[in-house]
């Protein structure tokens, strides 16, 4: 995977994984994991793992309400 398509994976992994706090956050939240886990192949690392982040994260809080 080239430079390009993975910052693009990843940056969608960490959008839809922002709007995952918002919005449908078991949903928006497991794309962005996946998206972030797809990015691990790519260059883009740090990216990746930030989007896996954001994207637990946004799993986690409807649970801790």
């Amino acid at each position: 995977m080239n430079v390009i398509t993975g910052r693009w994976i990843v940056w969608l992994g960490i959008l839809s994984a922002v709007i995952g706090f918002f919005y449908a956050p078991l949903w928006l939240g497991s794309i962005g994991v996946v998206l972030g886990l797809i990015g691990l192949a790519s260059p883009q690392k740090v990216l990746a793992w930030w989007a896996i982040g954001l994207g637990v994260i946004s799993l986690i809080i409807p649970y801790l309400s």
